[in-house]
């Protein structure tokens, strides 16, 4: 048996509760960015890396800096006024390419079950279990807009324009809301047979993608008639799904079994059945050759896209992973536990002819051989000269003893 190759992940500490949804931006001229949800409060290792950023961060929320306190050796900042009230849910913002803290959106008072960030990383949206969905400033980290819905938030997502807002949740409602005039009543389409679980855009903004949470399929509707055109069929509820960056796929986890679907004609491209029950998968963007999956055994999987053989197996979480995706560019992915971490993981190729990732994972064997070979040759090289060394010795002896 081949054995797996594993990598040493980034760990980004921050939320005490389960990580639920992980979300990466396209790249941007400043990089790009990862936003995450979880369904519980911020604990301490939230507040440690405040510090760093003197009150005000780069490209996320703003902070207040009122007191410091040490505890375990480490420097924590704590608002004054965050003090007296409860620390609720709180979507955080990071560099998605070295995991740092950037900042946190304070303002929900509920688990907070999805996270999004629109195509240019300028704002963020939310939705939680308080009942509402909320568009944020990723700048500044102000609240922009709160949508009030009457029941559970589930899922939400920007559209390809970035002028709307897709929501869903226990209502069975899809709302549309027009972030041009966020005043006013949001469109609402035909109603989901259960509660929502995922939602996405797909085709130019044109159809909506959505799961959920009890009932198997994934079904997609018509935005300009509002309506469920097709159900693509799974046997178990899908927990998990994802247009790939290139448009051709739809990657849907549901039970035991990840499956890749024709994103224009919806045929059934390839099912492969998992060692366990996964939650989240996601398909590399750049090749389209492997695809990660994670789950109730707290391991991410590499898997081989062509042929569904497990190329990599990724331990560390202490809790099943809730959650995978890969980074845009397909160097990285990140996964999100029931241990409240985020992990960033490294991508390493399949095997020695993958050049392509040479360059961000060290050297191909390749090189590895002729670096293995140059250093062989200047072995063989400082052992003659040291055997010259030696025989100039004795022939400088032999003369001295002649002239004596």
């Amino acid at each position: 048996m081949d054995k797996k190759k594993v990598v040493a992940p980034l760990v980004c500490h921050g939320h005490s509760r389960p990580v639920v949804d992980l979300f990466y931006s396209p790249i941007t001229p400043d990089g790009f960015f990862l936003v995450s949800a979880s369904k519980g409060a911020v604990g301490d290792y939230g507040l440690h890396s405040i510090i760093d950023c003197a009150g005000v961060a780069s490209h996320g929320a703003k902070l207040s800096c009122e007191t410091v306190i040490c505890d375990w050796h480490l420097i924590v900042t704590v608002s004054l006024t965050s003090m007296c009230e409860p620390l609720y849910s709180t979507p955080m913002l990071r560099n998605g390419e070295t995991g740092d803290w950037i900042g946190t959106f304070q303002g929900h008072k509920g688990a907070v079950w999805s996270c999004c960030l629109d195509k240019h990383a300028l704002r963020a949206a939310s939705a939680s279990a308080d009942f509402s969905a909320k568009l944020w400033d990723a700048l500044s980290g102000d609240v922009l807009h709160s949508f009030e819905h009457k029941h559970i938030v589930r899922a939400c997502a920007f559209s390809e324009d970035t002028h709307l807002l897709l929501t869903g949740g226990m209502e069975k409602v899809l709302r549309i809301f027009d972030l041009n005039r966020p005043d006013a009543p949001p469109r609402e389409i035909e109603r989901t047979p259960s509660s929502v679980r995922t939602l996405t855009w797909l085709h130019s903004d044109q159809t909506i993608l959505g799961s959920c949470t009890d009932l198997g399929g994934v079904r997609l509707w018509d935005v300009r008639t509002g309506t469920i055109v097709r159900t693509l069929e799974t046997k178990s509820s899908v927990t998990s799904a994802e247009v790939s960056q290139d448009g051709r796929y739809i990657t849907t986890a549901d039970g035991s079994t990840v499956k890749f679907w024709d994103a224009n004609h919806f045929g059934l491209v390839k099912s492969y059945d998992m060692p366990c029950v996964v939650e989240s998968a996601s398909l590399e963007p750049k090749f389209g050759n492997k695809f990660i999956a994670g789950g109730e055994d707290m391991w991410i999987r590499v898997f081989d896209f062509d042929t569904g053989k497990e190329v990599g197996c990724n331990k560390g979480h202490h809790g099943p992973v809730h959650c995978v995706r890969f980074s845009p560019g397909g160097e990285s992915y990140a996964s999100g536990s029931e241990d409240g971490t985020i992990r960033i993981w490294q991508t390493v190729p399949l095997d020695h002819t993958d050049q392509d990732n040479s360059a961000t994972n060290g050297p191909s064997q390749n090189v590895k051989d002729i670096v293995n070979e140059v250093a062989h040759h200047m072995e063989s090289v400082l052992i003659f000269e040291e055997e010259k060394i030696g025989l100039g010795e004795k022939l400088t002896g032999v003369k001295m003893k002649e002239a004596n």
